[in-house]
């Protein structure tokens, strides 16, 4: 097996291993955030939960399988440590960007409830009067 195939085996390997790590996180630790966000209806925030977690995972599969390819030859194991650490560095960096768009929009969604929770009594005062 020649040493670009290696490269491209870790390389795939590592990703899957981090994905799947980081989703774990973030389905486990999100929850509670989600649950909040959607003001206390835990079904609702367990059915989102699933669904970011779909998206995390195309999101971040299809950039690993897209920027697979490497440009540059590879011919002895230091080539090969060096795309090595750029494909994974820019893999890392598509994690944690989806990480912190998840949580905007995580938080956004519970700003909203939050400022829909508050505004209610005060409607309902006003229609009392």
């Amino acid at each position: 097996m020649n040493t670009i195939v290696i490269t491209y085996l870790v390389y795939v390997t590592l990703s899957l291993a981090l994905t799947v790590w980081v989703a774990r996180v973030l389905f486990k630790h999100g929850a509670r955030f989600l649950v909040d966000a959607m003001g206390g209806d835990k079904e609702l925030a367990d059915s989102w939960n699933h669904l970011l977690v779909v998206g995390f995972y195309l999101i971040n599969l299809g950039y690993v399988a897209f920027n697979l390819k490497v440009g540059t030859p590879v011919d002895n194991p230091q080539q090969a440590i060096e795309v090595l650490a750029q494909q994974m560095g820019l893999v890392l960096l598509v994690l944690g960007a989806m990480h912190f768009f998840n949580l905007y929009g995580i938080n956004r969604l519970r700003r909203k409830k939050t400022a829909e929770a508050q505004a209610a009594p005060v409607k309902k005062q006003l229609k009392m009067v």
